[in-house]
């Protein structure tokens, strides 16, 4: 069953489901252009790690550890010691666990050279809030906009701090830009809200070289649908995180009209 959303599916950014999607629509759009580019380009799924202990690098749905430990019989015969209570209650609090990040990616390679031609990223929650996986995609991000290799940056998601660019007074929910490096610092940026369908894009390969369009909202669709993301999400319950006030009231009038609500 597909989304019946026309662009973006708003439940999808849950921080428990969006993970999946950006590993799903990575593959997707991986599998759609394989077969354009060749022979002359591959492309290939990267995966991006680090470390970090960042409060903000918590991932919803990880278990609290909890330490059972098995009484001694001649303990619990034991009468004559003496247990001082404590004089001040504990609070509970979260220590800092390293935790691995990966992320994955695309980036298109001449084949023969290996040059790598074009990079393309769809953002994670990660990437936008503050913390060691905003700094490691940020650095990343400057050193593909110094080189002269394209640049593809695919934003689907509410929350957090959108990547910096200049001369854009646009506010909108989603984002794609695309950066081809022949043009920097010239750049198109697609912004779109909510109710509007996922763009299409061109992909910027070598000058002189015919630019694919990619079809984003039909990949995001096929991901959906194949997927069964119909049988995961509970469209009575508001989406996390949650709409602007407008955005909920025209969701609210779409569900219903579905029968979803």
């Amino acid at each position: 069953m597909p989304s019946i959303f026309p662009g973006m599916n708003p439940y999808l950014e849950h921080p428990e489901l969006f993970p999946g999607l950006h590993h799903l629509l990575i593959s997707e759009i991986a599998r759609f252009l394989s077969p354009q580019l060749r022979p002359k380009y591959r492309v290939a799924v990267e995966v991006r790690m680090y470390e970090t202990a960042d409060d903000s690098s918590l991932i919803v749905g990880i278990p609290d550890v909890m330490v059972k430990t098995r009484q001694n019989v001649s303990d619990a015969n034991t009468t004559n010691v003496a247990v001082a209570a404590p004089s001040v209650a504990p609070v509970k609090v979260t220590v800092p666990i390293p935790i691995t990040i990966k992320e994955g990616y695309l980036e298109v390679k001449e084949v023969g050279t290996e040059q790598l031609i074009t990079t393309i990223e769809i953002l994670s929650p990660t990437n936008k809030r503050p913390g060691k996986g905003r700094k490691v995609y940020e650095k990343k991000r400057e050193q593909v906009l110094g080189s002269q290799t394209n640049l593809v940056e695919i934003d689907l998601l509410r929350q957090g701090k959108p990547m910096p660019m200049f001369g854009n007074k646009i506010q909108s929910n989603y984002r794609i830009l695309v950066c081809p490096g022949n043009r920097r610092p010239v750049a198109d940026l697609y912004a779109f809200n909510l109710p509007d369908k996922i763009p299409a894009f061109p992909l910027p390969l070598r000058s002189g070289d015919n630019e694919l369009v990619i079809d984003l909202q039909a990949l995001f669709t096929q991901v959906y649908d194949i997927y069964d993301y119909d049988l995961i999400v509970d469209y009575s319950h508001q989406p996390v995180p949650a709409l602007s006030e407008a955005d909920a009231a025209w969701a609210d009038t779409l569900l219903r009209e579905q029968g979803l609500r």
